[in-house]
């Protein structure tokens, strides 16, 4: 087979983007038979698209891309809504296509794309106008080309059946994985990187990007209603950069709530090791990302009972209801109490997600959607 990959979304530093990069990473490792086309568009980050695909290209010389100075702005219009200039007119010919979460441009081949959430549909309040309207024209695409759909868990699966009305036996659920380098880190790295970013003492973490969505306005208040009981010395530590909505740092800042904005995988790996344990409460995920990289470091995990959450946590995270502040603050407490059977079984449980796994489950997509689409063509000439 000829794959063809849209990497470009790997410039936007976000779940999506760790995915692609980490999937690329995982089939070039594992795939010395297939051949790979890899295509980027960026108009600012174009040398990050090189620079990726030359490392790619040293790891396996079946890998070859096609990067191009071409932004999103121009290339969701053209593929999207006029779906003018088929792939192959930038990439040469290909068996099958891997599109990405915001563009699907007109190809001859078998057609795959991965879908990671629903937050957009499930909570319209709370999504970016402009990402919705993308993302619904995106998904029109998806539900009328694609041969075959990824979902990255059940719960994403089922919102497919139900906002897409895509049939079940077209969607296969493929799990992620956390990232290989996170594991837990040495005391003194801890001790490092909190003077670092100004933590003293014992804190409880929480890892969002600031939006409606993360939950991160009850979260605090939970953190708060926590502090008058034994815990009074604790600090809630929240990382993440400032993405859009109603939280507004200045409105929190204190000695006990601490905003560090973006940190490298590095950083956030020691203070994953550091946390009291992570407090993930998020209103909606697709998969939570988060919930992985905590277990593998050792860090105790109280997430919520909605969406995927509890399908990635399995039962080593406390579960709460994350609209209710009394059962984040209730989970927190139990997560205290019980913080080193939780650790055991968290390690436990990241260990059963690989991102090998992943790369040799997509690729059994691939070959399928390419047999799906030879036989679709043999049926049309009949």
């Amino acid at each position: 087979m000829k794959i063809g990959i849209d990497i470009s979304q790997i410039v936007h530093g976000t779940g999506v983007s760790f995915y692609t990069r980490s999937l690329v990473k995982a089939l070039a490792k594992i795939d010395k038979k297939n051949e790979y086309i890899l295509f980027g568009g960026s108009w600012r980050s174009k040398n990050i698209l090189q620079e990726f695909t030359t490392e790619i290209r040293k790891a396996n010389k079946n890998f070859n891309s096609k990067i191009f100075a071409l932004p999103p702005s121009i290339a969701e219009p053209v593929w999207n809504r006029f779906r003018l200039l088929p792939i192959e007119k930038l990439i040469g010919p290909i068996d099958v296509f891997h599109f990405s979460d915001w563009i699907q441009p007109p190809t001859r081949a078998a057609k795959v794309t991965t879908i990671h959430d629903f937050g957009f549909l499930k909570f319209p309040d709370v999504a970016h106008p402009k990402i919705m309207a993308v993302m619904k024209r995106k998904l029109s695409l998806v539900r009328k080309e694609c041969d075959l759909i990824i979902a990255v868990s059940q719960s994403t699966k089922k919102d497919a059946v139900t906002f897409l009305e895509i049939p079940a036996e077209k969607i296969r659920v493929i799990y992620e994985a956390g990232p290989e380098e996170f594991k837990k880190t040495n005391q003194e790295e801890v001790e490092k990187i909190k003077k670092k970013y100004k933590i003293k003492g014992n804190y409880l973490l929480s890892v969002a990007t600031l939006e409606p969505r993360k939950n991160l306005k009850r979260i605090i208040e939970a953190f708060k209603k926590l502090k008058t009981g034994k815990t009074q010395k604790l600090k809630l530590v929240i990382v993440g950069k400032f993405g859009w909505g109603e939280i507004k740092i200045s409105n929190h800042e204190s000695q006990d709530v601490v905003f560090t904005g973006y940190v490298s995988d590095q950083d956030l790996a020691s203070l994953y090791s550091g946390a009291t344990c992570l407090v993930y409460a998020s209103l909606y995920e697709g998969f939570g990302q988060p919930i992985l990289e905590a277990m593998a470091c050792g860090c105790p995990v109280v997430t919520s009972n909605v969406s995927s959450m509890p399908e990635i946590a399995g039962e080593a995270a406390v579960l709460v209801d994350p609209e209710k502040v009394e059962d984040i603050t209730r989970g927190i407490q139990e997560a205290l109490k019980n913080r080193e059977k939780l650790i055991e079984k968290g390690k436990a449980r990241a260990q059963e997600f690989s991102w090998e796994k992943t790369a040799r489950e997509t690729l059994k997509v691939y070959q399928e959607a390419c047999n799906t689409e030879t036989q679709n063509k043999k049926e049309t000439q009949r």
